[in-house]
């Protein structure tokens, strides 16, 4: 049996979604279910379903609010780690936790690795930071996911505003001077359940990857295949404009480069993320398919 807190989010949605077409055991709860940062929840939770593997899809995500709301994204993002990873370990199970490029400051030129040092440049991303050195340091059955990007067919993401956007719009402006790997939960779910057997095997794979959409490209140039995706079916075809990050203010500084190495994980699992074109072009083609509601 496999848990995974987090149920009510775009991956946590995605990950329930793919367990249940191939049967495999897998429960999932949601924040009122079971809060992380809740540590009788936490118990119960685990008792009641006795995992072979537990995985941490629940986050505190509001990248701008963070700054704001710090008592929040430490909450979720660091505390609840914490219990997990040390129940986790008292009762020996393994525990898979997703984490994110923006514990990175984006002044690297190239490709950021698993060894590279961190150094957050907003709220979420330090707790992000704290929250994988609360797991490394009480439970050394561990394997955290860094990823980035993240866009799929459930709940809040960018590709999904986009394709709203060019129904209503007829010219986006997105910025195209921070550049990334757009990553597909898809590919994260698929990923998840990949490397599951192992971790509940005990194989000595333990520590942190990265594992993000393949290629890299700019925000500007994500939307504007999402556009052109989306265009050969509606034919809307709104103009996409590059514009600077400086054009753009928002309350949290972005890391200007948020590329991540993946070659790790590859060698590791045998097991890559589609490329994001392709994997951009899918997802849109399904979404324009699917009722609205069974996507939210």
């Amino acid at each position: 049996m496999i848990l995974l807190f987090g149920a009510s989010g775009q991956l946590g949605q995605e990950a329930t979604h793919l367990a249940r077409r191939r049967g495999i055991a897998f429960r999932a709860l949601s924040r009122s279910e079971a809060d992380v940062a809740d540590r009788s929840a936490v118990e119960r939770a685990l008792g009641e379903t006795s995992p072979a593997l537990v995985v941490n899809a629940a986050a505190y995500t509001k990248v701008d609010n963070a700054e704001s709301e710090v008592q929040e994204a430490v909450r979720s993002n660091v505390e609840g780690p914490a219990i997990l990873a040390e129940l986790c370990a008292r009762s020996g199970i393994p525990l898979v936790h997703i984490s994110t490029d923006y514990v990175f400051d984006g002044a690297k030129a190239g490709a950021y690795v698993e060894t590279d040092p961190v150094a957050p440049l907003g709220v979420y991303g330090r707790t992000k930071a704290a929250g994988e050195e609360a797991i490394r340091s009480r439970h050394r059955e561990h394997v955290i996911l860094r990823t980035s990007w993240l866009y799929g067919m459930f709940g809040h993401n960018l590709l999904k505003t986009v394709l709203r956007l060019a129904r209503e719009r007829d010219e986006l402006r997105f910025v195209a001077d921070q550049r990334g790997c757009p990553t597909a939960t898809a590919d994260v779910a698929e990923a998840i359940l990949h490397i599951a057997p192992r971790l509940q095997a005990q194989e000595p794979v333990w520590g942190t990857y990265h594992f993000a959409g393949t290629g890299v490209t700019t925000w500007h140039e994500f939307v504007g295949a999402i556009v052109a995706a989306q265009s050969a079916i509606s034919g809307r075809c709104p103009k996409v404009v590059p514009i600077t990050t400086a054009e753009y203010p928002t309350a949290a500084r972005r890391p200007a480069n948020s590329e991540l190495d993946s070659r790790l994980f590859a060698q590791t699992f045998g097991i890559r993320a589609e490329p994001w074109e392709k994997r951009v072009a899918s997802t849109v083609k399904t979404l324009l398919s699917v009722p609205a509601d069974e996507t939210a």
